[in-house]
């Protein structure tokens, strides 16, 4: 489990190693021409200034230092700064600033069987140095690999649209925000044994595989058609309706079965014609 240490500052230390350093030189000058025991001095302190050199760290804004001691975990530093550490502790830099992961396109089938080519963008970061330095090998990889079994996982689960399911209550192309929600949580129950906080996921591409992408689009084509006519005849026979009934009200003409059959037949045409239609004017009587 992580435990966050705040060292001592570095600045004393620093300044007593070159004390130390400047000390070792004096000695060492002063020795060469007058005794051995100087020359044994300059080198301890010279030794010292090392070993307590050795001590200081410095870490930058949010990065963070992991301390082990023979290797039994410390603690982890997650304050930017110069300080002074045991220096028989060992340290590993783990960052802790967000990062982008853009993943590959992959080709999956989704939930009816359907070959789709599907990536996802991801902002992560670490949140817990322990885990991400103890519990797996390489954090960074892990993130790759755990990221791409998501998201083949996610597009498993659900169809690319409701061409063929007509009763999904969420698809890929437009569960928009919930799709995101689902493939953030699945990151985040898969990450979260390497410390791995997921900040933010979302879907970069999303298109039917190139070998089914035509006879789809023909389908989608086929379906919004088939839906414009079924709304264009259910507005003429509303139309018609009324057409019949204000020249009923307004005893306009008597109409008999057949004529207004007739009449009904035209108005279809006309109300339901992809191009317009040409009128023919009768010059006779209603029946000739």
């Amino acid at each position: 489990m992580e435990k966050t240490l705040k060292p001592m500052s570095g600045y004393l230390t620093l300044v007593i190693c070159l004390a130390l350093f400047v000390a070792a030189v004096y000695f060492f000058v002063s020795g060469v021409d007058q005794s051995i025991a100087y020359v044994v001095i300059a080198m301890l302190c010279f030794l010292l200034s090392c070993f307590f050199l050795k001590g200081l760290m410095i870490i930058q804004p949010n990065h963070s230092r992991v301390l082990n001691f023979f290797g039994k975990y410390v603690g982890s530093v997650k304050e930017n700064g110069l300080f002074f550490i045991n220096p028989l502790y060992s340290s590993q830099k783990i960052s802790l600033r967000s990062e982008n992961l853009q993943g590959q396109t992959l080709k999956v089938n989704d939930k009816m069987g359907n070959p789709i080519e599907i990536a996802v963008v991801i902002v992560w970061k670490v949140g817990d140095t322990y885990k991400a330095a103890f519990d797996v090998e390489r954090y960074s990889d892990f993130v790759k690999m755990q990221s791409e079994a998501a998201v083949r996982h996610l597009a498993m689960s659900f169809p690319y649209d409701n061409l063929e399911d007509d009763h999904a209550p969420i698809t890929l192309r437009e569960g928009g925000d919930k799709i995101n929600s689902i493939l953030e949580q699945e990151l985040t129950d898969r990450l979260s044994k390497a410390g791995i906080v997921i900040q933010e996921a979302r879907i970069s591409h999303l298109a039917y595989a190139s070998e089914i992408a035509g006879a789809m689009l023909q389908r989608q084509q086929a379906t919004a058609i088939v839906a414009a006519r079924t709304k264009i005849v259910e507005g003429a026979v509303g139309m018609v309706d009324l057409a019949l009934k204000k020249l009923s009200e307004e005893n306009i003409v008597e109409l008999d079965d057949e004529r207004k059959a007739a009449m009904v037949s035209n108005l279809m045409v006309v109300l339901c014609g992809e191009k317009a239609a040409t009128p023919v004017l009768n010059a006779g009587t209603l029946y000739n």
